[in-house]
């Protein structure tokens, strides 16, 4: 899943970048309430976690102005203050859920899976596609309901493939949820991972390849 995190503070942002990329979020880190309205305008993000004190705009004005901008992504809001009228003001203002500092990142990362889940539709932590069905929160895909093991760029691959299916998803964007902006990729790294994931999905029309643009999943 992509994440846009709007901190800071270098200590907080940092332990908080890598703790949600180690629970599989692929997190964009921002500093600025200016680079947070601009970069959301950039990129598509399927979550944002935004800290109120930033240095140039307060975080409610940048929640307002993400919203006014028709931004419909979920949006996690960590405050220092615990005060039920600051929390309703912000719910009121778009935010869907808050944290109060410090925090569990455990907590941080179910909430955010949460967030996506009801925002993509779904009540139960899995993807359900057809015969393929994937339990986000504990890594494991069943097809037809018999386990299949992925590694973990297999499992990111499908769950990306997962999360829109029928929708095209281009080279670019799997190679950032893949590969998580690595540096000197061979140029065939994506296919190597799509092809062994058709493999072990044991139906190879299921992944579609959309020449010169990128693959989608039809297994419906």
């Amino acid at each position: 899943m992509d994440l846009l995190l709007v901190e800071d503070d270098a200590m907080l942002g940092q332990a908080v970048e890598i703790g949600l990329s180690e629970r599989q979020f692929s997190v964009q880190w921002v500093r600025t309430g200016a680079a947070a309205i601009s970069e959301s305008q950039r990129t598509s993000y399927d979550v944002v976690v935004l800290d109120l004190g930033l240095p140039d705009l307060d975080g409610s004005r940048v929640l307002s102005a993400l919203r006014k901008k028709g931004q419909v992504m979920p949006i996690l809001v960590l405050t220092a203050r615990d005060d039920s009228s600051e929390i309703v003001k912000l719910l009121d203002l778009g935010a869907d859920d808050y944290m109060v500092k410090p925090f569990d990142m455990n907590e941080l990362g179910a909430r955010l899976r949460a967030l996506v889940r009801r925002q993509r539709g779904y009540a139960i932590p899995e993807l359900v596609v057809g015969p393929i069905r994937v339990d986000e929160a504990n890594f494991q895909v069943w097809v037809q309901e018999q386990p299949v093991n992925l590694s973990r760029r297999e499992f990111e691959l499908l769950r990306a493939l997962m999360a829109s299916p029928e929708r095209v998803h281009s080279r670019d964007k799997l190679e950032q949820v893949v590969f998580r902006n690595e540096q000197q990729l061979e140029s065939n790294a994506l296919e190597v991972h799509v092809h062994n994931l058709r493999k072990k999905l044991g139906n190879k029309g299921w992944i579609q390849t959309i020449r010169g643009v990128g693959y989608r999943l039809a297994c419906g």
